[in-house]
């Protein structure tokens, strides 16, 4: 673990309450970055905050966001504050962002997986979870885009049994992410943050929650310099 960064939250600390303190603790053990969701073009502030809300509900830490075609955008009152407990990486607005996403992914060990209602697509409940995966969600209208789905590891979906063909976005997302949320917990997989991941998230979250947090922690990283 990296000291200093350990020290710099025992400071945060002294600006929360102990509730929130025990409470990051509580939340952080259930915390995984072994399932992460790509979200390409999804420009519906219901949906693209839905979504948020159900990763933090669900301890999915991390979401992938490309906007080559519509920006991302938030509805506060959907997503509840969720935002700030979560890391949201965005891969820009240019023709290859998607592909980035893809790449930086696969570069971190992810396999990456397309929904997608395709006959030669694995069922959410029997997804290969050999290695960290991240679920590729398209828009609402048209899906994901031909090359996110090509370039996938896997294509996904989740077994129906009506007439209509497809669940809307933020509802295709919580149920995957519930089911793998099971899955890894139930599976004997190390899905669990590591002590490094831990402390950087308490910092962020401190930051996030305490007021002047900026100003706090450059008066700390000032006075431990002099020291």
């Amino acid at each position: 673990m990296d000291f200093n960064n350990q020290e710099l939250y025992e400071y945060l600390k002294g600006f929360m309450s102990v509730k929130r303190a025990i409470a990051f603790d509580e939340v952080l053990s259930e915390r995984t970055k072994y399932v992460s969701i790509i979200l390409e073009n999804i420009s519906q502030p219901h949906n693209a905050s839905a979504v948020l809300r159900s990763c933090d509900c669900f301890g999915i830490q991390d979401l992938h966001i490309t906007e080559d075609k519509a920006d991302y955008s938030v509805n506060k009152g959907v997503s509840l504050g969720s935002s700030k407990w979560l890391t949201l990486k965005r891969y820009g607005n240019e023709n290859d962002s998607i592909e980035k996403c893809y790449s930086a992914l696969r570069a971190n060990g992810y396999a990456v997986a397309a929904t997608s209602p395709a006959a030669d697509s694995y069922s959410i409940n029997n997804l290969p979870l050999d290695r960290p995966v991240a679920l590729a969600f398209g828009t609402e209208l048209l899906g994901l885009s031909d090359w996110a789905i090509e370039n996938a590891d896997y294509k996904v979906h989740i077994p129906m049994y009506g007439f209509t063909e497809s669940f809307n976005i933020s509802v295709a997302a919580s149920l995957c992410m519930q089911t793998l949320s099971k899955r890894i917990r139930a599976e004997n997989i190390d899905w669990g943050l590591s002590k490094e991941e831990m402390i950087e998230l308490k910092i962020a979250w401190a930051k996030n929650t305490i007021k002047s947090s900026d100003k706090i922690v450059e008066r700390y990283l000032t006075g431990h310099e002099r020291d």
